[in-house]
């Protein structure tokens, strides 16, 4: 079993940035694919980031540009950076980790971002 916890949600303007942190415990071995997702309002949950073990990336178009995701393998955390946040950005985001054919989520963590 793996668990994830995130941190670093919250409130901010329009603009502004938050920076998410996710740490993943437990049984860690052979984590491949890490990333975030997150669910707006009224709206199915989404992908916005990927990266994998070796660092590859992928990005939602409505993210690229903006965000930057980055992953310390030796910690097991992954970290999304968010700039130039946007109120459609609101949403609750939930970490998630691969690891063979088991695939995990985290709590979420809320971000809101005001116009």
């Amino acid at each position: 079993q793996v668990q994830l916890v995130e941190s670093g949600g919250g409130l901010v303007q329009a603009g502004g940035s938050l920076g998410l942190s996710c740490a993943a415990s437990g049984n860690t071995f052979n984590i491949n694919l890490m990333g975030w997702y997150r669910q707006g309002p009224g709206k199915q949950r989404e992908l916005v980031a990927t990266i994998t073990k070796y660092g590859r990336t992928t990005y939602a178009d409505s993210v690229k540009g903006r965000f930057t995701i980055s992953r310390d393998n030796a910690k097991n955390t992954v970290l999304l950076q968010m700039n130039t946040l946007k109120p459609e950005d609101t949403a609750v985001y939930y970490c998630n980790a691969d690891q063979m054919t088991n695939t995990y989520w985290g709590q979420g963590t809320q971000v809101t971002v005001s116009s």
